[in-house]
């Protein structure tokens, strides 16, 4: 059975919106992925341990915090910014205070800038790598451990950097189910004036 002219028209616009949705669903994990390995647009790298090289040259490296509007918790770094040598292990602290009654669960987003260090900036170890749970009234300390890789000081673009700035953003997330279940089955009381 042949197809006529508006019939095969309808057929390849079918097509092309299906393509383009496809395409659509698929960009969001491959860009993901593309800075996760490349670093770029400021997305840190993750390694195992630390540098086998660390160089006498130094970098000054900034902590920012931020949260989302609708975070509750108050979140900041313990120190606003370090130096240390380039392939040196850095540890530093952000504190996080959850001022309400209730148990709130947090995930931080994070990135680099310039954004041309993001592809030199690795992680070892984060609080972002992992969901964070506070109960009412806790503060806790969360540690980063990070290094910059010396590659930056040959790379084309990024040797020209002299100060990278981590900066993260707590989202509240839904609580794990676990905790979600023993918040439901806390008795509630109530104002009985």
């Amino acid at each position: 059975m042949a197809m006529d002219g508006p019939q095969k028209t309808v057929l390849k616009l079918v097509g092309v919106v299906f393509t383009m949705g496809a395409l659509a669903w698929a960009s969001v994990p491959f860009y993901s992925w593309f800075c996760a390995v490349t670093g770029f647009g400021g997305t840190t790298l993750e390694a195992d341990a630390g540098s086998d090289v660390i160089l006498d040259e130094t970098i000054k490296i900034r902590f920012d915090a931020n949260t989302d509007p609708s975070m509750a918790w108050s979140f900041k770094p313990v120190e606003r910014e370090m130096e240390i040598r380039i392939g040196e292990t850095g540890l530093a602290f952000y504190e996080a205070h959850n001022p309400t009654d209730r148990v709130i669960a947090g995930t931080a987003s994070y990135n680099v800038a310039p954004y041309e260090a993001g592809g030199f900036f690795t992680k070892i170890d984060c609080f972002c790598f992992t969901e964070q749970v506070l109960q009412p009234g806790e503060t806790v300390l969360m540690p980063v451990t990070f290094y910059v890789d010396p590659e930056i000081t040959t790379d084309r673009d990024a040797k020209y950097v002299h100060r990278i700035t981590l900066s993260y953003t707590f989202y509240e997330t839904d609580l794990p189910e676990e905790l979600a279940a023993l918040q439901s089955d806390t008795p509630k009381v109530t104002d009985l004036n």
